[in-house]
């Protein structure tokens, strides 16, 4: 099977290069070594939209982590590769670095130079706000798991606020399944042959700004982001023939700017939310949201077991999206046991068609070592105008077993 490596070079050689030097010259002893080892099976409950593809699918994954902190400073390193080996899809067989970073700690700042993942956003179904890094869709469909991005990151911390500063050097092209990979929609995307808006391609130097504040009972962030879209667009008249002669289409990467909101508010067992953006530089312009609500019920019944309940009005300009126009409704469960036993459950109504999508998550923890986790995917009641027929045949369940160390 063959290795596809989603990496950036010469850059990230050079990092990669840098890290290890690093590591090697420290001691040894110092070097905290963790991660995991995950085995997954997914089973997809309808037949699939093109033919010869399989309704199961078997795959491992790989995250180890070295972390170190070097002595009398507060200067340290941490490496994060990640590789994946499937049975079925040569495009989600894959290796990635997701972490090859130094940070320094400043009185009141912190800088960060090497690859690394931020997350922005508060809401539960969609991350509007979340822009920084590419998704890694090869992994799952949520659009949560994210590549590590080459960045240098400045974070000045005042008493007016954190401002955070991106330099982000490179770009990521996002991956999507290939011909033999489920979920995937009945047309397929070209994962080679990306069409940029800039003649420097890949190695346009984007920039972001974060302004970030909790002021009483509210979290507060503005963000700023100008640079290559993490979001391609995609047009029916640009596509390539694959070597088999079908059509592919090509991913097209603008230029844009996207200005950010994100706000969440605490009061007592309640949590409100807000997820803004405005956006221009692909085509039209467009403006984005999401906001809700979640409650917690303490301790039911004095079992320890927390119970929480949210929902969230999704609204995107965008006729093509899915979740353009929606309302998502969901319970989530901790039982703060000692195996951090956790459920989470939702279910995204569309109020233009009939359509609906679901997703249910569990977790467990077996002994001190194992960590056992159930996933369910699906759509329902689609209407053919909507943009989530191409998933109709990909309701699928999940089943993993990782190893912690």
């Amino acid at each position: 099977m063959m290795l596809r490596i989603f990496l950036l070079n010469p850059l990230t050689a050079l990092l990669l290069a840098l890290g290890m030097f690093f590591i090697i010259c420290s001691n040894v002893h110092a070097l905290e070594l963790s991660g995991n080892v995950t085995a997954e099976y997914r089973y997809f409950f309808e037949s699939p939209v093109r033919d010869n593809l399989e309704k199961h699918n078997l795959s491992v994954a790989f995250e180890p982590k070295l972390y170190h902190l070097f002595a009398n400073s507060r200067d340290s390193i941490s490496f994060i590769p990640f590789v994946r080996l499937d049975q079925n899809d040569p495009q989600r067989t894959h290796l990635d670095i997701r972490e090859l970073k130094w940070q320094k700690v400043g009185g009141q700042w912190e800088l960060r130079i090497g690859i690394d993942k931020v997350f922005w956003g508060v809401t539960e179904t969609v991350h509007l706000v979340n822009i920084i890094n590419q998704v890694d869709m090869v992994e799952n469909p949520d659009e949560e798991d994210l590549l590590g991005q080459p960045m240098i990151n400045l974070t000045l911390i005042q008493n007016w606020g954190n401002l955070n500063l991106f330099v982000l050097p490179a770009f990521r092209e996002r991956t999507f399944p290939g011909r033999d990979g489920r979920p995937g929609s009945s047309v397929l995307i070209s994962n080679d042959k990306a069409v940029y808006e800039s003649d420097a391609k890949q190695w346009h130097t984007d920039f972001a700004v974060r302004w970030s504040k909790t002021i009483g009972p509210w979290d507060i962030g503005i963000s700023d982001f100008y640079g290559t879209s993490r979001e391609p667009r995609f047009d029916s008249s640009v596509f390539t023939l694959d070597s088999r002669g079908e059509r592919e289409l090509i991913p097209i990467y603008e230029i844009t700017n996207q200005i950010g909101m994100d706000i969440q508010c605490t009061i007592g067992g309640w949590l409100l939310k807000l997820e803004a953006i405005h956006r221009s530089g692909q085509t039209d312009n467009f403006f984005a949201s999401a906001t809700g609500f979640e409650y917690t019920f303490e301790n039911i019944a004095l079992s320890g077991t927390d119970f929480g309940v949210f929902g969230e009005y999704l609204y995107d300009e965008r006729e093509f999206k899915t979740m353009n126009r929606d309302i998502a409704a969901g319970v989530r469960l901790s039982f703060n046991d000692m195996q951090s036993t956790e459920v989470l459950a939702a279910l995204i109504q569309d109020t233009k068609y009939s359509s609906r999508s679901y997703y249910l998550e569990a977790s467990r923890r077996l002994g001190n070592s194992f960590k056992l986790a159930a996933e369910i995917r699906g759509v329902a009641n689609v209407d053919d105008r909507d943009p989530l027929v191409e998933f109709k045949a990909d309701q699928y369940v999940q089943i993993s077993l990782g190893y912690y160390f």
